[in-house]
């Protein structure tokens, strides 16, 4: 991508984040409910009419829809989401708390996934319909199918319960306090990743280029990683860019499973105490990295294979 594409880019992000904030407001302008009455439900507090008035009053509801909507724009634009009806925090600063555990998470879950779906993708791409094929597909069929809370609770019986190896909250930070959520994450983001690198690397396999370095007589683990490998990354980054956007979203079931301090636990909290601030700074951070995640992926490109740029500099 060059400078012209990456500014377009950037505008476009400019106007869908213009876009989602104002539809995840009207949202929760429409949602049922009294926002005061919510938030002192949420304390569990029984509010009288002039305490719900007074509420309504400092949080600007007595202001048309458009105004409030501008306000709170404004606002967002500062760096100010708000504050949390049911935490009495910054929405600002719950969201930074909650980052660091989700980055910890996300990176061991993409690094085992990384680790196990390569080889075993590349394994079963080689040695195609035949017993490896098979074994790896049935695998992966099985990770694919089995659903995460359930993959996270045998994982906490075994390890956490019969071993005792690990403990059976993770909550804080550490690796014996993660490893069993990235390990139940990564067991289906690897089964689709072997599939897809298995999927990838014959393609690449059956080019006309590879046939025609077998006929020169080249070896097979040459065609492979000098050639084959380099081929199919493109296919992965985009996977990959793809994961690290929801696993930096928040995986909430898992989250759940394992009371761990990630910002999915964080948004299935807003969400059932009815946090609305809470959950339109969620929502605007998170489409924000999910657009900055994929500019960086696309321009990545570029540094994977230079016939991109060199096809851009020709147009």
């Amino acid at each position: 991508m060059n400078k012209k594409e990456i500014g377009q880019r950037l505008l476009q992000i400019i106007v869908v984040l213009f876009g989602v904030s104002f539809l995840t407001f009207s949202l929760t302008y429409l949602a049922p409910g009294d926002p005061a009455s919510a938030m002192y439900e949420a304390s569990g507090i029984i509010p009288t009419q002039e305490m719900l008035e007074s509420a309504r009053l400092s949080m600007g509801l007595d202001k048309p829809f458009l105004m409030r909507y501008i306000i709170w724009l404004t606002n967002c634009l500062q760096g100010d989401f708000g504050t949390s009806f049911f935490m009495h925090r910054e929405v600002v600063v719950l969201l930074m708390d909650r980052l660091i555990p989700t980055i910890q998470l996300t990176f061991f879950s993409l690094l085992i996934t990384v680790i196990v779906s390569i080889p075993m993708g590349i394994l079963a791409a080689v040695y195609k319909n035949k017993l490896p094929d098979y074994i790896i597909r049935g695998l992966t069929f099985f990770g694919i199918s089995m659903p995460g809370f359930w993959i996270g609770l045998i994982l906490l019986y075994i390890f956490a319960l019969k071993l005792n190896l690990l403990p059976v909250i993770s909550s804080g930070m550490g690796f014996q306090k993660v490893i069993l959520p990235a390990i139940t994450l990564a067991i289906a983001m690897s089964a689709k990743y072997t599939r897809q690198v298995r999927t990838v690397v014959l393609e690449e396999l059956n080019k006309d280029y590879i046939i025609g370095a077998r006929t020169r007589g080249i070896k097979e683990s040459v065609i492979l990683i000098k050639h084959a490998l380099p081929n199919s990354m493109l296919p992965l980054i985009t996977l990959l860019g793809l994961s690290l956007g929801s696993l930096l979203a928040g995986t909430a079931v898992v989250e759940i499973v394992f009371s761990y301090p990630g910002l999915g636990n964080l948004a299935v909290s807003a969400v059932s105490t009815r946090d609305y601030p809470l959950i339109q700074g969620f929502v605007l951070w998170i489409s924000l990295m999910y657009m900055i995640i994929n500019l960086v992926v696309d321009i990545s490109y570029n540094f994977f294979d230079p016939r991109i740029g060199k096809k851009e500099v020709a147009k």
